[in-house]
């Protein structure tokens, strides 16, 4: 009896959660209106335009919102400084590694129609892996960084070029089945060590499995059904048309000088979709993909992910690999696809200077995009800390 009371419990509390989230879409607002404190946020904002001001960032999109009410969204500095053109709200940005919960989700999503189990070994869909080396790596371990992979280059160079063996090549999936003839490491499950090769290869269990390529299955499972229309991969006139335009210059700071590490119009350094990074994408489309997981998986009365497949993602999975003591002394975990912190914050962020973050206690999302990477990673901590401090308890 106990039993049924706890599991009716436990599905009204998942119900409650679903039917508040097909309620929350994301829409403007003010400060007021979702119980926060105006000179607080623009205390957080003033930060951000003297980091401009002062050269420590070129660039940078705000975007908070709290309850699905957007509270701020501005846009600060230089699409390209050289040429004083300022950046726009709607600029796309190369996301980087903020792709690895986009794929997460399209794992989950596979998960949640019985196509494959978080458990499933990766040689059960990949052939490569199914060797006394790569044999026990399961999806968890991908998922999670723990998969004892130690590949430093995101591909292996050269890339394999098209032949009468190949005519497809360069591709995905030939570059995968690379990582499953080096295998791991170290112990399989034992160890942390973040991996693009490990999420390379998800990119490559979901193309098989789905029988379509990334980017085509990320936007009809999860781009499309949430209206994000601005969330692209490859930074080509032929993937993003005019919509190229509204890419920035890239800036990597080199011995105290920033020099431009990409511009629109040169070509991606991969020519085809990859995994541990390569998204388009701006900061609205971005929130919306937060605020479907702060729902739990809903937007706009769309069911994108179960509930149980978010809290999956939102879970510190790689505090499994430390003992108490070490566990201590670390501020941060990674979930499948997330960061996750010891406060219950989680998010990800890109190394060409993208970050989100997303607070489920206050239902808060603060994002900070930009494309001159730097410290802009703690100022985004800084501005998830202004974004709680406004909350009006």
């Amino acid at each position: 009896m106990k039993t049924l009371k706890f599991r009716l419990l436990i599905i009204c509390l998942f119900s409650s959660v679903l039917i508040y989230a097909q309620e929350v879409s994301l829409k403007y607002g003010t400060a007021k209106e979702a119980g926060m404190d105006e000179h607080v946020l623009e205390a957080g904002v003033d930060m951000l335009k003297k980091a401009v001001v002062k050269d420590e960032v070129r660039s940078a999109v705000i975007l908070i919102a709290k309850d699905g009410i957007i509270v701020k969204h501005e846009a600060l500095g230089w699409k390209d400084k050289e040429a004083k053109i300022p950046l726009k709200k709607d600029a796309m940005f190369r996301m980087a590694s903020n792709t690895k919960p986009l794929v997460s989700a399209a794992i989950s999503i596979l998960q949640d129609e019985g196509k494959l189990n978080y458990d499933d070994y990766v040689k059960d869909h990949l052939k490569s892996f199914d060797n006394s080396k790569s044999g026990s790596i399961k999806i968890h371990h991908l998922l999670s960084h723990t998969s004892g992979l130690r590949i430093r280059p995101i591909f292996y160079q050269p890339l394999i070029q098209k032949s009468v063996e190949h005519p497809d090549a360069p591709n995905l999936r030939l570059e995968v089945d690379r990582f499953g003839e080096t295998g791991p490491a170290v112990e399989v499950g034992t160890s942390y060590k973040y991996s693009n090769a490990g999420y390379n290869t998800l990119g490559a269990i979901i193309e098989t499995i789905s029988g379509l390529t990334l980017d085509e299955y990320l936007k009809q499972k999860i781009y499309i059904p949430l209206g994000m229309k601005d969330s692209y991969h490859l930074e080509t006139a032929e993937a993003l048309g005019d919509k190229l335009n509204r890419m920035s210059k890239v800036y990597y700071k080199r011995n105290g000088q920033w020099i431009v590490g990409w511009k629109p119009g040169q070509e991606p350094k991969y020519p085809f979709v990859r995994a541990s990074g390569g998204m388009i994408s701006t900061a609205y489309d971005y929130a919306i993909f937060c605020q479907m997981l702060l729902n739990g998986g809903i937007y706009n009365g769309k069911q994108i992910l179960k509930q149980e497949s978010i809290q999956k993602m939102a879970y510190p999975h790689s505090k499994s690999v430390y003992t108490t003591e070490e566990a201590e002394e670390l501020s941060m975990f990674y979930g499948y696809g997330l960061n996750v912190r010891k406060d219950g914050v989680f998010g990800h962020t890109g190394s060409d200077g993208t970050a989100a973050m997303i607070d489920p206690k206050n239902k808060l999302i603060v994002i900070l995009f930009t494309q001159s990477p730097g410290n802009q990673r703690a100022m985004n901590y800084r501005l998830l800390d202004f974004a709680r401090e406004s909350i009006n308890n």
